[in-house]
């Protein structure tokens, strides 16, 4: 994929993000939980369709069924390419899993059954909806790693450089997806807990915004190091011990030591900035962030690129020697 297209994709994750977060502020009953999306709004959907008449009753059971066995439509598709493996068969099961998850997204009194209402359906449509990537994100690391044992030197770098691409959408969800939400929800508190006072809450809008920064920081920092991660594979896919793979390399070192660095100091300054001006705010937070995924993270990728420069330096020593 095109780095050009490969960074449109991230910027529209990012903006589906951020509009399911205020969608989820604003219409919480029909956008409950990010798990539950989008199985919750298909059966609230097929239900609306079903309550119509006989004819919406018939084409909401048409599609029920139509999406419910969209999984096992692939099978022949895939069959015709290459053969089925055993992991084929989680896309049967998926097919019978999304038979359940839909009718109890169509039928809320089954949901309320099992549930008891209230934010116990909240809980349950979270089960529902994580039964589905379960099953789905099961099947993709079940062939992914079929692929890796039958791939190729070549061929791994691609994966590699692909199974970055999808960690940096995993970083772009947890920045305006989970940071995101965590800061619309601290300014409903926040506004709930002083009704009447909303003239005094400047400062503590500004600080949860810098909160919010101060959480997001790892990810982008972790975004910004696959990026470079990406271009130091491309490099090594073409030559493993070229100059342009040392220069990636020390780039990478470079930016690793830069965001641990900028990711302590982030951390220190708003817990600093928190106590000089903490007469002011209505909401303290202290963070004690230890960020163990985005170091263990920085540090893999750090090591990465010190093996590709020593690499090369025992490379031209042997070159020198012979």
């Amino acid at each position: 994929m095109k780095r050009k297209i490969y960074k449109c994709l991230l910027t529209a994750e990012a903006l589906a993000c951020m509009a399911f977060c205020i969608l989820h502020a604003s219409l919480a009953g029909i956008f409950s939980t990010a798990m539950a999306f989008p199985f919750e709004q298909i059966g609230l959907g097929l239900r609306t369709l079903s309550l119509s008449g006989r004819v919406g009753n018939a084409a909401a059971i048409a599609i029920y069924f139509a999406v419910s066995l969209l999984p096992a439509a692939a099978l022949p598709m895939l069959r015709k390419k290459r053969k089925l493996y055993r992991e084929d068969g989680l896309l049967v099961l998926l097919c019978a899993v999304l038979f359940a998850v839909l009718y109890t997204m169509v039928n809320p009194g089954a949901l309320g059954a099992s549930a008891g209402g209230g934010a116990g359906w909240l809980v349950e449509k979270a089960t529902l909806g994580s039964m589905v990537y379960s099953v789905i994100c099961g099947y993709f690391i079940l062939r992914a790693l079929r692929l890796f044992f039958d791939g190729s030197t070549g061929k791994l770098v691609r994966y590699m450089s692909v199974m970055l691409g999808l960690l940096n959408m995993l970083f772009v969800y947890a920045v305006f997806g989970a940071c995101f939400n965590s800061l619309l929800c601290s300014i409903s508190a926040l506004r709930a807990g002083n009704a009447g006072n909303e003239h005094l809450l400047g400062a503590s809008y500004v600080f949860l915004a810098l909160q919010f920064v101060v959480d997001a920081l790892p990810f982008v920092f972790n975004m910004c190091i696959v990026f470079a991660a990406m271009r130091l594979l491309d490099e090594m896919h073409k030559n493993r011990y070229s100059a342009g793979t040392v220069a990636e390399a020390i780039k990478i070192s470079k930016l690793c030591t830069s965001a641990l660095v900028a990711i302590v100091l982030a951390n220190i300054c708003y817990n600093l900035l928190q106590f000089v001006f903490a007469k002011s705010l209505m909401i303290v937070n202290s963070l004690v962030q230890i960020p163990v995924f985005s170091i263990a993270f920085v540090l893999a990728a750090l090591l990465l690129a010190r093996l590709a420069a020593e690499n090369k330096q025992l490379k031209d020593e042997s070159d020198m020697f012979i």
